[in-house]
């Protein structure tokens, strides 16, 4: 399936453990770049929320940020009953010896570890946390499946541009190998009158394989086929298709260089200007 680097998801969620929000989101890059910002509660699951991106997308520059708030009961104030027994055993032997001793309730709050929160089930926020990612994920994927379903019908109808032009070429060259003929012909014949007749014959045939681009119009119907094979594959394609359009590019560099008549440069810019649009789009395939 071909899919964008480029996508943006978002999903939020309720559960015993608290309110939970995952973004996922991502621009191009030449390799996969994971980034992740996570609440203290869940900054031990950094390394598993990498691996778990990992597992499932390839290229792109991706940023996970989750969100978490604790349920309403985790934000109440525990009294911790072994210490407060401590704190009024120790008061009590303490005021035996010092009638006049008063306790200062206020300050007594702000004993280390007299109020507590309760704690956090880690393990119900690893599970809740991780759930949440894999359905952001399978949303961020879909979006990138629908943008690559359109970056792949661009490309297809490039590559179908791309084939008439080779066509439209290919039905000019008789035309265009018999005016160059002559062509030569003539200038041969005025530049060297007395010259060995078989050996103008040579020169002729040399300089016209030169000019002679059916290897270079064989050579892009092969990679448009291969386009076409690499867009139906079910995997990440983006590093195929970005070398397939570096080899599109030669061949067109190489027709331009060769042609000897105004309507087969003409079709050498068109395919250059199709086969820039398309190295373009490539640029935002996974």
């Amino acid at each position: 399936m071909i899919r964008s680097m480029t996508a943006y998801a978002n999903i939020e969620d309720t559960t015993q453990q608290g309110w939970f929000a995952c973004e996922v989101r991502a621009v191009n890059s030449r390799f996969l770049e994971t980034g992740v910002r996570l609440p203290d509660e869940l900054r031990t699951l950094e390394p598993l929320l990498r691996e778990r991106v990992a597992a499932r997308l390839s290229r792109g520059k991706v940023d996970v940020t989750f969100r978490y708030r604790a349920p309403s009961a985790a934000a109440d104030l525990l009294l911790d009953e072994r210490t407060a027994a401590q704190l009024s055993a120790t008061a009590d032997a303490l005021k035996a010896r010092f009638p006049q001793l008063a306790t200062d309730f206020a300050g007594l709050l702000d004993w280390p570890g007299l109020l507590v929160k309760p704690e956090l089930d880690q393990g119900g926020l690893t599970q809740d946390a991780l759930a949440l990612l894999e359905r952001t994920l399978d949303e961020f994927i879909a979006g990138r499946e629908r943008e690559g379903r359109k970056l792949a019908a661009t490309l297809r109808e490039r590559l179908d541009g791309i084939e008439r032009i080779i066509a439209e070429v290919r039905a000019l060259l008789p035309e265009i190998r018999a005016t160059l003929h002559a062509r030569l012909k003539t200038r041969l014949a005025e530049l060297q009158q007395s010259a060995d007749p078989g050996r103008l014959e040579q020169e002729l045939v040399l300089q016209l394989s030169r000019m002679d681009v059916d290897e270079e119009l064989d050579r892009l119907a092969s990679h448009i086929a291969e386009a076409h094979r690499v867009l139906d594959l079910d995997e990440p394609v983006g590093r195929r298709l970005d070398f397939l359009m570096q080899e599109f590019n030669r061949e067109a560099n190489t027709l331009a260089s060769k042609s000897a008549d105004q309507r087969a440069t003409r079709a050498a810019v068109e395919l250059k200007v199709l086969i820039e649009q398309m190295r373009e789009q490539v640029q935002n395939l996974e």
